[in-house]
């Protein structure tokens, strides 16, 4: 018995060192075995993921079809301000000492950016920077069809313009939904940076709600990280579906290029204000006339004021809506409407909600005192920065 079994452990030895050299040093004469099912994770909450987007031809993942669903879509801007004619030319003194070298004009300037079509009737969005005093407008559509646009108007209080071309069979984008966004959903970013050409870009949604950056008057910003770069102004930020979610607008940069840090204005905002436009031909917001400003712990904490949060009014205008209501400076404004504000961006956007010559009620703190004020809204008149 002991013999046996001396021999059968000398042989199970020797079959799995043959087994071992043959398994390193001549892999492909052992049998394969199927390979073990893979796990995917599921998708975020909130992210659309087409099925095909998942597993289809060589790559694991790809946005090929959301890419060129919206791509077609978006355009190249080209905006030319006219040239500056030189009011000394045609002085006869001038020419007289410059001759024919004496300078005419100034060169004409062009502008370039990105826009998207929105509708099939012609409507485009694109930001206000890219076409604020063109004399002319130029679009170009990816599939090389080229048109005059004419501009409907623009709202340079949240860096919105909206322009009209005429040509058909145009590829309107589909709209997505930015309520539902959520930190960490896949967007990408579509225009024409740089003037190399339309170009696609990835990322993520990095941050929402963005505000107080000093660019807009109105700020509620998608914060990306796709690579948003100079010319990009006015293209779209689209969800894994190819919708339009955003209208990209500016970047964080101390080089000029793409740094990781770009922003986006929701397409909610975009349709509100390209809906008043095509109407109203302006966009109508509340206004009360006061200077606002965030209220710091360091000053409720000197003025022994209760409360933490609000808004504090340093200036209000003469015989305006706030002055005539009994706003003062010094209070602190927490609610407009039954809507609580605690920076100046809610302040802002809450009175730009109110309905002109409509009566709003707000809520001011002043000193140990909490009042309600009635005032009668305003409309917002235009170009006015940092005030409300």
């Amino acid at each position: 018995m002991r013999r046996t079994w001396l021999i059968f452990s000398q042989a199970v030895t020797v079959a799995l060192a043959l087994l071992f050299v043959v398994g390193t040093l001549k892999p492909e004469w052992l049998p394969h075995r199927a390979p073990a099912p893979s796990l995917s994770l599921p998708a975020p909450v909130g992210t659309a993921v087409q099925p095909a987007s998942l597993g289809a031809g060589p790559y694991a993942y790809s946005y090929a079809a959301a890419a060129r669903r919206a791509a077609p879509s978006v355009v190249s801007i080209a905006a030319s301000h006219a040239a500056q004619r030189n009011a000394r030319s045609e002085d006869p003194w001038f020419r007289f000492f410059f001759g024919d070298r004496a300078p005419q004009q100034q060169q004409a300037q062009i502008g370039l950016g990105s826009g998207v079509i929105v509708s099939a009737d012609g409507y485009l969005l694109t930001n206000n920077h890219v076409v604020d005093g063109a004399s002319d407008i130029d679009v170009q559509l990816s599939d090389g069809r080229e048109a005059h646009a004419k501009l409907v108007g623009t709202d340079p209080d949240s860096d919105v313009a909206v322009l009209k071309i005429d040509l058909d069979r145009l590829p309107a984008i589909g709209f997505g939904n930015a309520e539902t966004l959520q930190v960490g959903d896949v967007v990408l970013a579509i225009g024409n940076p740089f003037n190399v050409g339309q170009t696609v870009t990835s990322g993520i949604v990095s941050a929402l709600g963005r505000n107080q950056l000093g660019i807009n008057t109105f700020e509620n910003f998608i914060q990306t990280d796709a690579a948003i770069n100079p010319g990009n102004s006015g293209g779209a930020l689209v969800d894994a579906n190819g919708n339009l979610i955003g209208i990209n607008t500016a970047i964080f940069s101390r080089s000029g290029g793409s740094l990781g840090i770009g922003f986006a204005i929701p397409v909610t905002t975009a349709r509100q204000v390209m809906d008043s436009l095509i109407r109203d031909g302006v966009v109508t917001r509340g206004w009360i006339g006061v200077e606002p400003r965030d209220l710091t712990p360091e000053f409720a904490e000197n003025f022994r004021l209760p409360v933490t949060h609000g808004v504090l009014i340093t200036g209000v205008l003469r015989d305006g809506p706030a002055a005539q209501g009994g706003i003062k400076p010094g209070d602190v404004v927490t609610k407009v409407a039954e809507a609580p504000v605690a920076n100046t961006a809610q302040l802002l956007s809450a009175v730009a909600a109110l309905k002109p010559r409509s009566q709003a009620v707000i809520g001011v703190q002043r000193g140990d005192k909490a009042l309600q004020v009635t005032v009668t809204v305003a409309q917002r008149p235009k170009a006015r920065r940092n005030e409300e």
